[in-house]
Formats: structure tokens, C-alpha cells, sequence
């Protein structure tokens, strides 16, 4: 993926922003457990940085996906997890498919005072007993004249606590489980939603995660997005752009860990020398950087693929899988030997090595967990088993 001058000015600006606007008040945010969003998305909005790709007739740049990877990269530099996450759900999850696919009358509605950054949206897909598997949701909305009336609940729901309305997957028939979903605007406001419960997670500790509850919730049947029942397909197309998303993100979170870490090693003093002129750390802390480097061509080839638009889906499928679980690993195993070179320093609870550690272990669960990535990969191979006969 060649990048231009614009490519790297956008990737200046977003830095520049998280330095001054985010990393002062991190520290704050993790201790309250919520990040102001309406008030940061706002900032954002002002500047242009929440439609980078969305169309322009909305409020949006009409940019490829080039840009958004180095918006994506640059959120990277937050010294947390759990704000860059915030951020992605609101440019990445949950407005994509409202772009796309949305009438004239919802974009407007809700996508350009979302893009404005007036508005602060979640996703809503996950469920209890349905996290990677898309496809076993349970909530329900059934049509009542000119209103779909949902129930049930969503589990893991970011920026739930505070987003103004969710885009959430329902089952709108009782056919086939890829075939009978709907991508709903949901304004969580409306009567029926209860959405109290914020969960207590290890680590992205400043993102706000609630479970949300609908009983009886009343929705105007235009919230519908697209087409009914294609809603399940939606929500697969914007994963791919996601999954890139989330490995971006990663990048230099991960090199700044790598660069602290050296310092810290370089004047930590050891049995007579510093812990940095052992071989074995020196060595391991140069592996590490490679792993990071190595994402970094991966996502950048991935990305130069999908806009080429020359490769199947199922290819583009497999390489942003490839991506996903790249980053999840390959922040595991950065984090836990940077943590482990910090010795009891890296224990303590606000240390950045530690921080690294609890946030980006959601990166191999959330998003579709690693098992998942490894069985779409699979298929891609044409390697997944086969089914066995039955017995005569």
C-alpha cells in the first residue's frame, strides 16, 4: 500500500489529536471506568475524523479505506485500550452498514449527526449466548403495523451506557438462521430499553460496556436498514473492514510499548549492567519488533487487496482473518514479555506494559475470536474436515 502525502498528513492530524486531546485524561478515564464520549466524538466530528470514508452527501470524506487504516494506526498512540475502542465502534461498526445500505431519510436522520459526532451509537450483535456465532441470536423483532416490536437482550454492547441508539441485529422471521436477520436503529431512549447494567472487565477499562435489555420496544418500521432479512450479510460485509481496523490499531500501541520498554530496561541496573545489555533481552525485545513489522506488511497488503477489488471475498475473508488474528497474537505475546522484562513494575496497576497487557487481550476474543479467524482461514485452504459418512 503506497502512502501519500495525504495519507501521512491525516495520520499526523488523529496523532496529534490523541496526544493532546485523549492521553492527558486517560489515566482519569480507566479510574472512572467511562470515557467522556459525546464530548470527545464531538471534537472529532468538528474535525472531520468520524466520515473519513462515509459519503460526502452525508457530512463523510468519501475516502477510500486507505485513510481510514491510518486513522485506525494513529488511534494506536492512546495510551489505553479502551477509547480508541469507543472510537472504532462509532466509525467502524456500527455506521458502516447505515451507509451502505440505509434510505435517504435514516442517513440523514441518523448517520450525518453520527458523523457530525452529535450522536454517539454502539453495535449491537452480541448476545449471552451468542458472541462469535452471529447466526444464534435470539432477539427478536416482530412487525405491528407500522412498528417492529423487539425483545431480548444484547450482551458486551461498547459505548452502551451512553450511545444515543444502536445498530442491532434482530430475527425478523423464523426462517433459515442467515436468512431471517435485520439490521434495526434502535434509539435507546425509547420506552422498553433498560440498559443500567455496566459490566466490570478486566482490562479497556475506560469503555463502557453495558447489557441492554428491550421489552416490548416499539421502533418505526423505516429504521429498518436495507433490506429485510439481509441483515446477517451486512453485518459479514463489515467485518472484514473491522478486522483491518483492529489490527491498524494495534501498530504502534505496540511499537511505543516495545520503545518504553527499552528505556526502561536501558536503565534499570541489574547484577552490575543494565537489564538491556543481556543478550537474551536485547535479542527478544528485536523479535518482538519484527512480529509488530511483519502486521504491519500483512495489513497493509490486506488493505491494498480489498481496494483492488481483484481478489474473491472469500480471499479478502481469509487475509483480514489472517490480520485479525495476527494483531490478537502478536499483542499477547509483545505484552507479556515487555511486562515480564518490567519485573514487579510491570505488576502494578497503571503501568503501561500491564495496562497493554489487560486491554488487548479482548483483541483475540471480541470481533470474532481466534478459533473463528482459524476455521475462515481453514475454509479459504479448502482444508476444513470432512463430514464423516454415516455408518451402514
Amino acid at each position: 500500500m503506497q502512502l501519500t502525502q495525504e495519507h501521512r498528513a491525516l495520520y499526523e492530524s488523529v496523532k496529534s489529536f490523541v496526544e493532546q486531546e485523549l492521553n492527558p485524561h486517560v489515566a482519569d478515564w480507566e479510574r472512572a471506568g467511562i470515557w467522556p464520549a459525546h464530548e470527545v466524538l464531538r471534537k472529532m466530528g468538528a474535525l472531520g475524523l468520524l466520515g473519513i470514508t462515509k459519503p460526502s452527501a452525508y457530512g463523510g470524506q468519501g475516502l477510500d479505506y486507505s485513510y481510514q487504516l491510518m486513522f485506525a494506526q494513529a488511534l494506536g498512540h492512546c495510551r489505553c485500550g479502551g477509547v480508541p475502542m469507543g472510537i472504532g465502534v462509532q466509525t467502524d461498526m456500527a455506521t458502516p452498514a447505515l451507509a451502505r445500505f440505509g434510505s435517504h431519510e435514516l442517513r440523514k436522520e441518523y448517520l450525518e449527526p453520527a458523523i457530525r459526532g452529535e450522536q454517539v451509537v454502539s453495535i449491537a450483535v452480541s448476545e449471552a449466548g451468542a458472541g462469535s456465532d452471529v447466526a444464534g441470536i435470539k432477539t427478536t423483532a416482530r412487525r405491528d403495523g407500522g412498528d417492529y416490536v423487539i425483545n431480548g437482550s444484547k450482551m458486551w454492547i461498547t459505548n452502551g451506557t451512553q450511545s444515543d441508539w444502536a445498530c442491532t441485529l434482530v430475527n425478523t422471521s423464523e426462517g433459515k438462521p442467515h436468512l431471517n436477520k435485520s439490521l434495526i436503529i434502535v434509539p435507546l431512549d425509547a420506552r422498553g430499553v433498560e440498559r443500567q447494567t455496566k459490566l466490570d472487565k478486566l482490562g479497556m477499562r475506560s469503555s463502557d460496556t453495558a447489557m441492554i435489555f428491550f421489552d416490548e420496544v416499539r421502533v418505526p418500521v423505516r429504521n429498518l436498514i436495507g433490506q429485510e432479512g439481509a441483515g446477517f450479510t451486512y453485518q459479514m460485509l463489515q467485518f472484514q473492514e473491522e478486522r483491518l481496523f483492529g489490527a491498524a490499531s494495534g501498530i504502534d500501541g505496540l511499537v511505543n510499548l516495545i520503545d518504553e520498554t527499552i528505556a526502561y530496561t536501558g536503565q534499570r541496573q541489574a547484577f552490575g549492567q543494565s537489564l538491556l545489555d543481556n543478550q537474551y533481552v536485547h535479542f527478544r525485545l528485536a523479535e518482538l519488533r519484527t512480529e509488530v513489522e511483519a502486521l504491519r506488511a500483512l495489513t497493509y497488503q490486506t488493505t491494498e487487496e480489498y481496494l483492488r477489488g481483484e481478489q474473491s471475498p472469500l480471499q479478502i475473508a481469509m487475509l483480514a482473518s489472517m490480520c485479525k488474528l495476527k494483531v490478537g497474537r502478536v499483542s499477547r505475546e509483545v505484552t507479556d514479555a515487555c511486562l515480564q522484562f518490567w519485573g514487579g513494575q510491570g505488576f502494578m496497576w497503571d503501568n503501561p506494559a500491564a495496562r497493554a497487557y489487560r486491554d488487548t487481550r479482548l483483541i483475540s476474543i471480541g470481533g470474532g475470536a481466534d478459533e473463528v479467524m482459524l476455521g475462515i482461514i481453514a475454509k479459504a485452504m479448502n482444508i476444513l474436515p470432512r463430514k464423516k459418512k454415516p455408518a451402514a
